[in-house]
């Protein structure tokens, strides 16, 4: 089986920037106290940066059934990180319609 734990760490670590620019511009343009979407960008990022964590600490172990721990670990992480974005994206697609 082919190792997750690089493409997770490299996937979550550009969408945790991603989630961070979300943020940051909604607080410039004083957006963030009328909608959830802020709140969402803020739980993805906290998703993805320990997505980001434990994949690296999948790649650093030495032992196969920690690797295999904290993959799991941070594909679930990823995976909700994900699922918080998906919703911020229904949030942004709803307010221009």
């Amino acid at each position: 089986m082919e190792k997750k734990s690089p493409h997770i760490l490299n996937a979550s670590s550009n969408l945790l920037g991603f989630s961070l620019i979300i943020m940051t511009s909604l607080k410039i343009a004083k957006m963030s106290q009328s909608t959830y979407l802020d709140e969402f960008a803020g739980i993805a990022s906290i998703f993805f940066a320990c997505s980001c964590f434990f994949s690296f600490l999948a790649i650093r172990t030495k032992t196969e059934k920690r690797e295999y721990t904290f993959e799991s670990i941070a594909d679930y992480l990823f995976l909700i990180a994900l699922f918080c974005i998906v919703l911020a994206v229904i949030i942004v697609s709803l307010k221009m319609i």
